[in-house]
C-alpha cells in the first residue's frame, strides 16, 4: 500500500511518491486485461494488480457459455454471447492498436477468435497470474485515513467472496471498475403483457436459432443483435417480424423477415397491437432491447454517482467520478470501438494516478460534466442516449492521448471503421464477406 498517495488541496490529483501504488481490476474481459496490461508494464510505479474475475475465464462477454439463466452458486450467468455470433467490425480495426490479430485470419470473424485472442494477450503481458478467478466482489467502498502531515487520503476496501465462500478484504489505492454493461437485460414495459402466453425472453438468453423454427417470432428492438438475430432466425424458417422505431430499412431482408413499427401493448386475446394500427399473434416475443447499467458492488451516493439503468452520472471524461478520481469506470460508453477505447481510458486513467495528467476540483468536474450534459439535452439527445458517442468517440479519445502524452488511435482506425459502418447499413447480409489490410496508420486497401 502506497503511503505517499496524496490529494490536493483544492485539485483531488494524486501524485506518486516513492511507494508504488496497488490497483484492484474489477473483472478479466477486455476492458480489465487492458487495464492489468498497462499496470504491468509500469513496475517502477504499480504494484501487479488484483484482478477479480466472477467466472472462471478470461474474456468476460466473449467468452462464450451454452448455458443461461444462473450458475450452481445462484450468481447470474454473465454472458451474452450467441453460438452463431460474428464481429459486425473488422479484426484490423477492433483489435487494441499494440496487440494485432492474427493476419492470417479473415476480417470478421467468429466469437470464438475473439476469445481466443483476449487469451493471448493475457498470456503474451503475464497478466494471467494476477487474476483471482471465480471470485465474486462484494463491494468496493471508500476509506478516508489520516497520514502523518499529509492530511487525509482515499483508500478502497474490496471485499470479495471466492467459490468456497471464503471472505476477503483488501486495500488498494485506486480501483478500476472493468465488470461491463451487457450482462442485465432491460426489459421494457409493455401494456398488457400478462395477456401474452408465448415464450418471452431477452436476447441475453438467445444462443441457437434451431428451437424457433417454424414459429412465428416477434423482435423488438433493431439495434446490432435484434438486426442479426433476426436474419439467423428467419434463416432458420422462423416467420418473424423485426418490430422497432427506426426509420424503416430499405435494404433487402431475406424471406421470412418482415419490419413493423414499436410495439405497443398486447391485447387481452394475447396478439400483439403495433403504433400504425396492425396487430399480429406470435409464439414467441424476444427482447432486443439492450442492458441496464449495474455495478451491485458499489454504493453510488456515497460515492455522489447516480446509476441509473440508462445513464451513470456524473462521470468526468466519461470516466471517474468527481468526488473520488481514483475510482474509474471504464467502457461505460456505448457505440464506440470497444478495444481502442479501452486502450485510451485506461492509460489516461494511469496518468491521472501518476499526477501526469491534472484534474479540475471537483466542483469544476462536475459543473463540467452539468453543462455537458445539458448541452446534449438542449439538443434533443434522451437521457439514455447521454453516454453514446458515436462519432463523438474520435475526438475522445484524441483528446485523452493528447492530455495523457500517448500515441492516439490511428487515423486508419476511423476511416476503416466508418466505411464498415456505411457497407454494414447498405448490405447487412453480404458486408462481412470483405477482407481488408491496414497499408499504414492512414491507408487500408480491400483484399482481393
Amino acid at each position: 500500500m502506497s503511503s505517499e498517495l496524496e490529494t490536493g488541496d483544492n485539485s483531488d490529483v494524486y501524485s506518486v511518491g516513492m511507494s508504488k501504488l496497488r490497483v484492484a481490476v474489477v473483472g478479466a474481459g477486455a476492458a480489465g486485461l487492458c487495464a492489468a496490461r498497462h499496470i504491468l508494464a509500469r513496475p517502477a510505479l504499480y504494484d501487479p494488480p488484483v484482478v477479480y474475475e466472477l467466472t472462471e475465464n478470461v474474456g468476460g462477454t466473449w467468452c462464450y457459455e451454452e448455458r443461461v439463466g444462473c450458475y450452481g452458486n445462484g450468481h447470474p450467468i454473465p454472458s451474452s454471447m450467441y453460438k452463431n455470433l460474428r464481429t459486425n467490425l473488422p479484426k484490423e480495426v477492433m483489435m487494441f492498436p499494440d496487440f494485432p490479430f492474427d493476419e492470417q485470419l479473415p476480417s470478421f470473424l467468429p466469437h470464438q477468435e475473439v476469445q481466443r485472442y483476449l487469451e493471448r494477450y493475457s498470456q503474451s503481458h503475464q497478466v494471467t497470474p494476477h487474476i483471482q478467478f471465480s471470485t465474486v466482489v462484494d463491494e468496493v467502498k471508500p476509506i478516508t485515513l489520516e497520514t502523518e502531515g499529509a492530511g487525509p487520503k482515499t483508500v478502497w476496501e474490496v471485499k470479495s467472496s471466492d467459490k468456497e465462500g471464503s471472505q476477503k478484504m483488501e486495500r488498494f489505492d485506486s480501483v478500476f471498475v472493468c465488470s461491463g454493461h451487457y450482462s442485465d437485460p432491460c426489459l421494457p414495459d409493455i401494456p398488457g403483457m400478462e395477456h401474452f402466453k408465448g415464450t418471452v425472453m431477452h436476447s441475453h438468453s438467445y444462443r441457437v436459432p434451431e428451437p424457433y423454427s417454424g414459429q412465428s417470432v416477434v423482435v423488438l428492438g433493431a439495434g446490432a443483435s435484434g438486426l442479426d438475430i433476426s436474419m439467423e432466425l428467419a434463416g432458420a424458417n422462423a416467420q418473424v417480424i423485426l418490430s422497432h422505431g427506426k426509420p424503416p430499412f430499405t435494404f433487402p431482408l431475406p424471406p421470412g423477415l418482415r419490419q413493423a413499427p414499436p410495439l405497443t401493448r398486447v391485447n387481452e386475446d394475447g396478439t400483439f397491437s403495433f403504433m400504425d394500427g396492425s396487430g399480429t399473434r406470435a409464439q414467441v416475443l424476444l427482447l432486443c432491447t439492450g442492458y441496464n447499467y449495474t455495478f451491485p458492488y458499489l454504493r453510488g451516493p456515497a460515492l455522489g454517482l447516480e446509476v441509473r439503468r440508462e445513464l451513470v452520472s456524473p462521470l468526468y471524461r466519461f470516466l471517474l467520478p468527481p468526488a473520488f478520481p481514483s475510482l474509474f469506470i471504464i467502457g461505460v460508453c456505448k457505440l464506440i470501438l470497444p478495444f481502442p477505447h479501452f486502450h485510451c481510458q485506461v492509460q489516461f486513467a494511469l496518468r491521472v494516478l501518476e499526477g501526469a495528467a491534472p484534474l479540475p476540483s471537483g466542483p469544476q468536474m462536475e459543473e463540467e460534466v452539468r453543462e455537458h450534459m445539458e448541452a446534449q439535452r438542449s439538443l434533443g439527445v434522451p437521457s439514455k442516449h447521454l453516454l453514446q458517442l458515436q462519432k463523438e468517440q474520435w475526438g475522445y479519445c484524441q483528446d485523452l492521448a493528447r492530455d495523457g502524452g500517448f500515441a492516439p488511435i490511428p487515423a486508419v482506425t476511423r476511416s476503416l471503421y466508418e466505411e464498415v459502418w456505411r457497407c454494414r447499413n447498405v448490405h447487412p447480409q453480404d458486408y462481412r464477406k470483405a477482407n481488408y489490410r491496414l497499408v499504414s496508420d492512414t491507408q487500408w486497401v480491400l483484399k482481393d
